[in-house]
């Protein structure tokens, strides 16, 4: 997929145009932002954009995130367990200390 980040009020107009006109190659509409179809006429319609509005539009592409292939267990592990906690007012950072659970600080530096 394409991502579309758009960063001025002219922008913004041109993308949810480009989004109405051409909802077939549109994934999802996020505001400032769209998802469009990775084909040749989400590139286009991306290009369009950033023609019309060269430093307001910037364009990136994008890979489906998968959980299973892209993180850890024990992250998975952390995120299942910090949501079904029995105080939704405790903090990750607090709720990790002496369990199996990955520290905040080490999972922040380590990359996907």
């Amino acid at each position: 997929m394409l991502l579309v980040v758009t960063y001025s009020q002219g922008a913004r107009t041109s993308l949810r145009n480009a989004c109405r006109t051409h909802r077939g190659s549109v994934v999802r509409r996020l505001g400032r932002a769209a998802l469009l179809d990775d084909t040749e006429h989400g590139a286009f319609l991306a290009l369009r954009l950033r023609e019309k509005h060269p430093d307001d539009v910037q364009v990136e592409r994008t890979e489906p995130f998968n959980e299973f292939r892209d993180v850890r267990e024990p992250v998975r592990d952390a995120a299942r367990a910090y949501e079904n906690r029995s105080n939704e007012h405790v903090a990750y950072a607090k709720f990790a200390v002496g369990s199996p659970h990955p520290d905040p600080a080490a999972m922040k530096r380590r990359e996907l």
